[in-house]
């Protein structure tokens, strides 16, 4: 694929050399509060993200790094936001990159055997903002090689539709709504620090 990057981005791109820098970048941006999901372009001209496009960015600056552009899903209950991230493989274990309005949904380092471990590792940190658990299920990882097409990474139109062919995707259950309904809320501390710094703008409208 030839590389669409201006000289002003390959620069940006340069420096982030590795899983724990996107991340880092990711943490630095204000937080999209608004619908519109923007192409990895778009989030380093406007330096903000929701989780969906921050997942954009962050395989595209991992497939800069040479790891194939892998997106996840998490699927909550109607009362929370699904979630995405951006995952990779090294050394044979799975890790991945995101960006979140909570502290706990971030990255994970690469050290988990399946992916089905990696997602497991986010369940007693996946919870709203009256801190009920939420984590319904998980996608298999989508290549997004397949929107090369569509420039998804440099295009400043429309690119809802890789989250609707995403959420089309194969689906595994973590936990079905008669174990979530019986489920405890997370303690006031662990909601505290998961909400540590959010933008109350971007947080779901949870109905109590």
């Amino acid at each position: 694929m030839k590389n669409p990057w201006t000289i002003e981005e390959k620069k940006l791109l340069s420096k982030l050399n590795s899983p724990k820098k996107i991340q880092e970048f990711l943490d630095g941006l204000t937080y999209n509060s608004h619908w519109k999901t923007g192409s990895p372009r778009e989030v380093m001209k406007y330096k903000r993200a929701h989780c969906f496009d921050g997942a954009l960015f962050a395989a595209a600056a991992l497939r800069n790094l040479r790891y194939k552009p892998l997106i996840m899903d998490l699927r909550s209950f109607p009362n929370d936001d699904d979630h995405v991230l951006a995952v990779y493989r090294k050394n044979g274990k799975w890790g991945c990159v995101a960006k979140s309005n909570f502290t706990t949904l971030r990255s994970r380092e690469p050290i988990y055997k399946s992916l089905r471990e990696l997602v497991m590792s986010y369940f007693d940190f996946y919870f709203n903002s009256i801190g009920e658990k939420t984590l319904h299920e998980y996608s298999v990882p989508m290549n997004l090689e397949r929107f090369d097409k569509y420039n998804w990474m440099t295009t400043d139109g429309d690119i809802d539709f890789i989250a609707d062919y995403l959420d089309k995707v194969r689906h595994y259950e973590v936990m079905n709504a008669k174990t979530a309904k019986n489920m405890p809320k997370v303690s006031r501390d662990i909601l505290k620090a998961g909400l540590l710094g959010s933008d109350p703008n971007g947080l779901f409208k949870v109905k109590v």
